[in-house]
């Protein structure tokens, strides 16, 4: 498995959390236990090879990290998705951008821009090509705040 296709499972979860309301760890280790991850993986490819223990814990950490700052990283979408409102974006679609803010803030080996491009590929396959664009422009406009705030 690929990390593109662990942070695909990381959507799943983390969109999965806004309707079920559980704990990150309850979620992880429920979905990614090896008997309902084979019933999974007849419904959905992304499920036919399951995650090796590095994946996992990527998967832990950062389905576990968006949960824990939620305000802080819906605050961030806020701020850069100019003439709408949160409550507008989609849950998957906010769900993507969640992951995203959060591997730029808090995952030393992910790029920015590979955050950014994941993301856009993401929102792509979920929502459709506008939405890509829309996830573009906010992760864009995030990534060059970041960069000008360094630079002064």
């Amino acid at each position: 498995m690929t990390r593109g296709n662990a942070r695909e499972l990381a959507v799943h979860l983390i969109y999965g959390r806004e309707f079920t309301g559980e704990e990150p760890q309850q979620v992880v280790s429920v979905r990614l236990n090896k008997d309902y991850y084979h019933v999974l993986s007849q419904e959905n490819d992304i499920y036919a090879e399951r995650p090796s223990r590095a994946q996992m814990g990527y998967i832990d950490t950062v389905v576990t990290g968006v949960s824990n700052r939620c305000e802080e990283l819906n605050e961030i979408i806020s701020r850069y998705s100019i003439g709408w409102d949160i409550t507008r974006i989609s849950r998957l679609t906010r769900c993507i951008l969640q992951l995203a803010i959060f591997e730029i803030l808090f995952v030393d080996d992910v790029p920015e821009g590979v955050a950014a491009a994941e993301a856009v590929r993401l929102a792509k396959k979920y929502d459709g090509d506008d939405t890509g664009a829309f996830v573009n422009g906010i992760l864009g406009a995030y990534i060059r705040s970041r960069k000008n705030t360094e630079e002064v």
